[in-house]
């Protein structure tokens, strides 16, 4: 991950530009569970003020992830963009939503659990195909249960069925 430290000392003032491309390898060394694969282009522009670094990340492309209801791949675009301010500073200090502070003995910056985390939030919460674009057989078996359920119920004249295993923990309480 080297590719994404970002030596801040050596920048001139002004504003620098760098390019990344990321795929599911990316993903993987981040140990991401729930971005299966990307087509990702970043832009990253860094401008020096002083101190202050400016730092705008432009993220474009496309991340796989499990659909919701039936596991299977999905494919979600991505068109995100976050900017922060990072400055050096006595300790690393994130408190502030604006700045983000580095200790004046880190000589580069990684940038990518800031990519990482940017694409993440990219993520709804729930991800689901579009309506028939689901595995059908998945879809088919999740109907049969759900079905089923709906069966046991009318059956029981239950409004919800309960586990068994909860009738005997009840007699249980029933004898005190």
């Amino acid at each position: 991950m080297s590719e994404y430290k970002i030596a801040l000392i050596g920048l001139p003032d002004g504003t620098q530009t760098f390019e990344y491309h990321l795929d599911g390898q990316f993903f993987e060394a981040m140990e991401s569970a729930d971005i299966r694969d990307a087509e990702l282009t970043v832009e990253l522009n860094v401008t020096r003020r002083h101190e202050f670094y400016d730092l705008r990340f432009c993220i474009n492309g496309e991340i796989t992830v499990a659909c919701d209801r039936c596991l299977d791949d999905m494919v979600l675009p991505v068109a995100a963009s976050y900017n922060v301010a990072v400055r050096y500073g006595e300790r690393y200090n994130d408190e502030n939503d604006d700045i983000l502070e580095i200790p004046s003995s880190d000589r580069y910056l990684n940038v990518a659990p800031l990519i990482y985390d940017t694409v993440a939030l990219t993520i709804p919460i729930s991800h689901n195909h579009a309506e028939g674009e689901c595995n059908a057989d998945m879809s088919e078996l999740l109907w049969s249960m759900r079905a089923a359920d709906v069966e046991e119920r009318e059956e029981s004249g239950d409004e919800a069925v309960t586990d068994p295993r909860w009738n005997q923990l009840k007699k249980l309480t029933d004898n005190n």
